[in-house]
């Protein structure tokens, strides 16, 4: 059974979802792929777990790190868990590449390479935004697309965190919602 509330943050409605494993789910109102992994029958409740969370975000929302990461439940394939996994390893105020990533993927599955658009596929249906930091990745140009909270949000985080860059460029191919 997935439990639910709502969070007001200075970026607008975030949708918080856990179960008693973990957090879920932090989505955006109308992000793409908006409670993705959601049950179908959930219940509004305020568990432990969203007290947890909703501390996380207070703190991250002032601009410091929570320094505490609540127990998350990250629902996906093992590829997408795999990069999630990576993704939480990119220290607060930082950022890295989706061809980084695929890197040390392909490292530790002993491959010559893998797809920086697999990976980049696998950061866009994560489920638990901010907390699995995915706003943290870039391309390798220094380009800020393919967020699915949208791109202002992730410049507002990037900035939050102080790893916002002047080299930053939205792509015009990108809608800044």
């Amino acid at each position: 059974m997935h439990y639910t509330s709502l969070y007001r943050s200075p970026v607008g409605e975030i949708l918080l979802a856990a179960d008693e494993i973990g957090v879920v789910g932090v989505w955006f109102k109308n992000q793409k792929y908006y409670a993705r992994c959601l049950d179908q029958e959930n219940e509004p409740k305020e568990t432990p777990m969203i007290k947890e969370l909703k501390k996380w975000l207070t703190v991250y929302f002032q601009g410091k790190d929570p320094g505490f990461v609540p127990p998350l439940h990250m629902i996906g394939t093992p590829f997408q868990i795999e990069v999630w996994n990576i993704l939480r390893e990119i220290p607060y105020g930082t950022t890295t590449t989706y061809n980084e990533i695929a890197g040390k993927i392909a490292k530790y599955r002993k491959l010559e390479r893998m797809s920086a658009q697999a990976v980049g596929t696998a950061v866009g249906k994560n489920n638990i935004s901010l907390i699995v930091p995915c706003h943290r990745v870039v391309g390798t140009n220094h380009s800020l697309a393919g967020y699915a909270g949208g791109i202002n949000k992730k410049i507002t985080f990037l900035k939050l965190e102080g790893a916002y860059k002047n080299e930053f460029f939205v792509p015009k191919s990108s809608t800044a919602p």
